[in-house]
């Protein structure tokens, strides 16, 4: 993994000079859409402009985090590709409008990376096994949905569920590396990793208020 490549794209980006007018912009046209369940505790600009900015600059830590998942769980043929696949996504942004500058160039690819480990995740757990990324991020995940919009959102899933469909199959699961890694893993391991990566959302003051009609996302 290229780690050091990635904290370098997120600072290059970030020293961009137009980087943060062209986010507050960005977001100050979306803030009045978003969906009613979002929710946020202080001033709503700021709030919203901090945590896109958190959500963009940890894709590195996301990245490196799953990379010691796998090393770990003795599964890094399998799961290292999946995690090159979002490392390339967020390496080479693809073409943006012009308006676009520093860290909002990043936001599509940083939603593509965290929804792949996001999967990843998800597909441990319905595997019977406990959250297997040591960080929450699919409240961020939605925030972030909304403000990409459905439709635009819907199809960098689509691309998130092809790529770990291909990648990491059913079979994987089912493996004795995989199998030794559920039964074996030290829970005061595992809850000391939880202490260090947080819900990023709760943690930067953005909450979600689940209602019965509020629609899937993911």
């Amino acid at each position: 993994m290229k780690i050091s490549e990635l904290q370098e794209r997120v600072r290059v980006a970030r020293e961009d000079a137009g980087s943060n007018d062209a986010l507050r912009q960005w977001l100050d046209r979306k803030l009045p859409q978003l969906h009613r369940t979002i929710s946020m505790r202080d001033d709503a600009g700021t709030t919203l402009f901090n945590f896109i900015q958190a959500y963009i600059e940890r894709v590195p830590d996301i990245l490196e985090a799953a990379q010691s998942v796998a090393n770990h769980a003795k599964m890094r043929p399998q799961l290292i590709p999946v995690l090159k696949v979002a490392e390339e996504f967020f390496l080479r942004p693809s073409a943006t409008p012009g308006s676009d500058r520093g860290l909002l160039v990043l936001l599509d690819e940083a939603y593509l990376a965290h929804r792949m480990v996001e999967e990843v995740n998800d597909r441990y757990v319905s595997h019977g096994g406990e959250s297997l990324i040591p960080m929450s991020n699919t409240k961020a995940n939605v925030i972030v949905y909304e403000l990409l919009g459905e439709e635009y959102a819907n199809q960098l899933d689509a691309a998130v569920d092809e790529a770990v469909a291909g990648l990491l199959p059913e079979e994987v699961f089912e493996s004795p590396a995989f199998l030794a890694y559920k039964a074996g893993i030290d829970e005061d391991v595992r809850q000391d990793m939880w202490r260090r990566w947080p819900n990023m959302a709760e943690e930067l003051g953005v909450g979600l208020t689940w209602r019965e009609d509020t629609p899937d996302c993911p």
